[in-house]
């Protein structure tokens, strides 16, 4: 697959459509001139799906996906006959179909990932003192007007000498657990493959899951979902939550079982949620989350950020440009990179 790339026939312009930049930062970002002297570029940046995303993209030569807002599978690879290459940003997208798109030997490529994980890392404790020192409730009531609440509330809690559990402690939880510490909290810990000693090694406890929702202050989920981990969370596991917890997800919503967790958050365990990734996104209006008056919900905003995006950026150009160049193409992924 990586070759030397072929963009289209001879003397015709290859067309390239990115999808997915919701926040118009690549738009921003790259410099589209030189492209565009070679190319026909277009950008989307509302979300595209069924008809509406095939029409976007059956033309397209090229195209770039932002992370992975855009399912893409082997029934729309089907559908665009005219695709030869493929780009994404970041260096993990478990929607794109590699064998498909090898069996048409359409190569993919994709960026760096720059400081994603400790921005994603920065978010979830953005979350854990939001919902903690109640800033939501707080700054709406300055804005009504008001100082404090007419009634007499449950105040803010501390987090010093809570105990902190993660579900997951890879290169991002171990940044989550690092900061708890650093506030004075317990850390303890559970992923399918989690040992004492990988626990220790992070200054966290391993402790069966059942053990880790029953007992922490704040739950905090950074798993890479699999078919073992869709929907960990159910309902007989979050009834087990404190009725005064924090579940805070930062990672990907397979991991919990939406509907029962709103239906948990009715009924107080766990007592609060802060979420920042859904199953369908952008949230729909009539989800039952946003009526929650127990829910911090976020637009996704786990690795959005400027250096970030600035690293995606400056990728797409790069390989676009080896790309339209003829030259050999840039970190080529493999059918067997889908964990990379």
């Amino acid at each position: 697959m990586n070759a030397l790339a072929n963009p289209c026939a001879p003397g015709a312009r290859p067309r390239i459509v990115v999808v997915g930049d919701a926040e118009q930062a690549l738009r921003r970002l790259v410099d589209w001139a030189p492209i565009e002297a070679l190319a026909d570029v277009t950008l989307h940046h509302q979300p595209l799906s069924g008809q509406a995303l095939v029409d976007a993209l059956k033309d397209a030569d090229a195209v770039v996906l932002v992370r992975d807002r855009t399912p893409f599978d082997a029934e729309l690879l089907a559908a665009l006959p005219k695709l030869r290459y493929l780009v994404f940003t970041g260096t993990r997208n478990t929607t794109l179909d590699l064998a498909a798109l090898a069996a048409r030997q359409i190569p993919v490529s994709h960026t760096e990932w720059g400081p994603s994980k400790d921005s994603t890392c920065e978010m979830t404790w953005a979350l854990i003192l939001a919902a903690t020192r109640q800033l939501e409730t707080q700054a709406a009531l300055l804005r009504r007007g008001q100082w404090r609440p007419d009634a007499a509330l449950p105040l803010a809690g501390v987090l010093h000498g809570q105990t902190l559990g993660l579900v997951g402690l890879g290169e991002i939880g171990g940044r989550v657990a690092r900061v708890g510490q650093a506030l004075g909290m317990k850390v303890i810990a559970w992923s399918p493959r989690m040992t004492p000693e990988r626990a220790a090694a992070h200054g966290a406890l391993a402790v069966p899951l059942e053990e880790l929702l029953a007992t922490s202050k704040v739950v905090s989920l950074h798993l890479v979902p699999t078919p073992a981990t869709r929907h960990l969370l159910d309902a007989p596991l979050l009834a087990l939550m404190r009725p005064d917890s924090l579940l805070v997800n930062t990672s990907r919503s397979a991991l919990i079982d939406s509907k029962a967790l709103a239906s948990a958050l009715e009924q107080g365990r766990p007592g609060y949620a802060a979420l920042d990734v859904f199953d369908v996104e952008p949230l729909p209006q009539d989800s039952p989350l946003r009526q929650l008056p127990n829910a911090l919900l976020t637009p996704h905003l786990g690795f959005v950020a400027e250096p970030v995006f600035e690293r995606f950026a400056s990728g797409v150009g790069e390989c676009l440009a080896a790309w339209l160049a003829g030259q050999p193409l840039v970190r080529v992924m493999g059918e067997s990179a889908s964990a990379a």
